[in-house]
């Protein structure tokens, strides 16, 4: 039996899946391979690009200061510190990778200090950066960016008012422009998403979706923003994770109609620690609610070799689901905030103390 099905066939059962666990069988699970990166800072975005190369970035965590960009070239055996000139200090949370050489990565804002949100590109695997956009106003908030191909993407911000900030590229990153909004929807009053490198996603060279936060006190629950021609116009979905205690942090699809969203509330001050998952089979037109990981997830992937299968992570931990997202079987305690899994290129995620790991699937 090879391990993809025998991986299929236990996590497929819930019984087996559980059992196995209780007697502490690995096999019937995946774990993840631990590496150190070429920094100590957090890491919290990734981008798979192929078997060789990985780009991560990270920064400003839980109050923790400190930004860095990595890249590995060779399979994450060694790890190089290409963050850019005065980066240290940034929030990277996101990057967004179109080779071995090409990557652009995205700073948040901090309007206590006056700087505003930025976009680097590099075109020499993190040699040299150039800034390619620089918000004129502190007080937007980017959160994302994702690319339909390797010249057209997006980026999202906070709401200002009840509309979404829209950038759009059509050159590589090269250069960014503020996105037409007609199309987009009125949103509930300063809405927010949250800033984890996979609040917007695309599927194919038309579909993007991005997510948001709940709002406190007012009883709307997080949606879903989806968009069916490279963003033009929008359409918009609640989603059934309740906004009194949770947010959408993460989003993958495996096909342009199925896709999960995971999130929930944490706040480690105040010992909450939720975890929230929602379902889709139509693109988004509707969600259901999809079973609970063991805590507040702040990514997720489908591991496109393997069908119905994906992974996310969290501040305390990684879960499985062999059943579309349905149940998760919790098979890591460790701290880990970004994922990224690429057809015939496995899964790495990142996390604390500039760890990176990529996922082991163990043979039956």
């Amino acid at each position: 039996m090879s391990a993809v099905v025998g991986l299929v066939l236990a996590l497929s059962d819930p019984a087996v899946a559980s059992t196995a666990s209780r007697a502490g069988h690995p096999a019937t699970l995946p774990s993840w391979r631990f590496v150190h990166t070429a920094t100590s800072n957090t890491l919290i975005a990734v981008d798979v690009v192929d078997r060789s190369t990985v780009w991560a970035a990270g920064g400003g965590f839980q109050s923790v200061v400190g930004g860095a960009v990595v890249r590995t070239v060779d399979g994450g055996r060694s790890w190089q510190d290409v963050t850019p000139p005065g980066g240290t200090v940034d929030a990277f949370r996101d990057v967004e990778a179109l080779d071995r050489d090409h990557a652009l990565v995205l700073a948040l804002s901090d309007e206590t200090a006056g700087v505003p949100a930025r976009i680097y590109r590099t075109a020499d695997g993190g040699a040299s950066w150039q800034q390619v956009f620089r918000a004129a106003d502190p007080r937007t908030f980017f959160d994302c960016m994702a690319f339909f191909d390797r010249r057209h993407g997006l980026a999202v911000g906070d709401a200002v008012g009840t509309r979404f900030p829209l950038l759009e590229t059509v050159d590589g990153g090269r250069s960014w422009h503020p996105a037409p909004t007609a199309g987009l929807p009125d949103t509930f009053p300063d809405e927010g998403a949250l800033a984890t490198g996979t609040c917007l996603v695309t599927k194919g060279r038309h579909d993007a979706w991005f997510g948001t936060t709940g709002v406190s006190g007012s009883g709307h629950n997080p949606q879903v923003f989806h968009t069916r021609n490279g963003g033009r116009t929008w359409t918009v979905t609640t989603t059934p994770i309740p906004g009194t205690t949770g947010n959408i942090a993460s989003l993958s699809f495996r096909s342009p109609e199925d896709g999960l969203t995971v999130g929930g509330n944490f706040n480690a001050s105040e010992n909450i620690d939720l975890g929230a998952v929602a379902r889709t089979s139509d693109g988004g037109a509707s969600w259901s609610p999809g079973g609970t990981p063991a805590g507040f997830r702040n990514g997720v992937s489908w591991i496109p070799d393997l069908r119905d299968t994906a992974i996310t992570v969290g501040p305390d931990g990684s879960d499985v689901t062999a059943d579309g997202g349905r149940t998760w079987s919790r098979f890591d305690r460790s701290l880990l905030l970004g994922i990224n899994c690429a057809r015939h290129a496995g899964c790495w995620a990142v996390g604390e103390n500039g760890r990176a790991a990529r996922l082991a699937i163990p043979r039956p």
